[in-house]
């Protein structure tokens, strides 16, 4: 399969990764997913020079770049009000920082746990009530997100039904709020929660899919290992893309961002990626 027919793998690092790595980058201008932003100590300091530095290394790239939202310490769908108060607040600092940036998206964590899988249909009224919680602290967001030409990306944590958060997603009647999926986290819900393959995954979230977290896994915990080092089928996953999804952002989202450009030769050995 020639190159130019292979989609071109992105990357989730931080300032002194992209300085190393910044040949890779540039080279086939990769999206990318700033993750500084992801934490609270980021946000409440003043983060322009980090914009800056970023900025300046990124002169002439021409691929996408996105954070990865704040979501340490909450969840979108918070019960209690001054919780939602954080949670508002923290929404409107990463989407501030996009701006400053031109990011064109923004991850955030899926509030939906194992226990709602469970238990959600047999409380009549509580899904329902989940869903009004997430727009309460999160319609600013969407309308901000709207302005400035970013998606709001929901990613899949404890997920087992992929459905449920394509649902929420499209409860903002927004074309900025779109659906992410991790492959470790959608692997951990098949092997060990009784969640679909992780290919059903991307099959179901089909033309929402903006984003994907490349990350393989065991099946038991969130590793964030380099595709090949764990057992996710990655050719049903990539042709699940092909088949089904629209030029969504393809992160590379590992522990060891050493092994970025490792993990993007081997799914370019496997011909499906580069």
């Amino acid at each position: 399969m020639p190159n130019n027919s292979r989609p071109v793998l992105g990357a989730a690092l931080v300032i002194g990764e992209l300085e190393r790595l910044h040949n890779w980058v540039m080279e086939r201008d990769r999206d990318l997913e700033l993750q500084e932003f992801g934490h609270a100590q980021v946000l409440n300091a003043d983060w322009q020079p980090l914009v800056d530095r970023y900025k300046q290394l990124l002169a002439g790239h021409k691929g996408r770049v996105g954070i990865h939202g704040p979501f340490w310490g909450f969840d979108i769908a918070p019960r209690d009000p001054e919780i939602r108060e954080i949670v508002r607040k923290r929404l409107m600092q990463g989407l501030a920082a996009c701006e400053a940036l031109g990011a064109t998206h923004m991850v955030v964590h899926s509030p939906f746990t194992t226990w709602d899988h469970n238990n959600l249909e047999a409380m009549p009224g509580e899904r329902e009530a989940l869903f009004r919680r997430c727009h309460k602290a999160m319609d600013e967001a969407v309308k901000r997100a709207e302005e400035i030409g970013c998606e709001i990306v929901i990613e899949n944590i404890e997920d087992i039904d992929p459905r449920a958060r394509i649902a929420l997603a499209q409860s903002f009647n927004s074309n900025n709020v779109r659906i992410s999926v991790d492959t470790g986290h959608a692997h951990y819900a098949h092997y060990s929660t009784g969640g679909p393959p992780v290919d059903h995954f991307i099959i179901a979230a089909g033309k929402h899919l903006a984003h994907v977290h490349l990350q393989d896994a065991d099946g038991h915990g969130d590793r964030h290992w380099a595709p090949g080092e764990g057992n996710i089928l990655w050719r049903s996953v990539f042709d699940a893309v092909a088949r089904y999804c629209d030029n969504p952002r393809l992160i590379l989202e590992l522990n060891d961002k050493g092994k970025l450009v490792q993990a993007q030769q081997y799914l370019e050995e496997l011909g499906v990626a580069c």
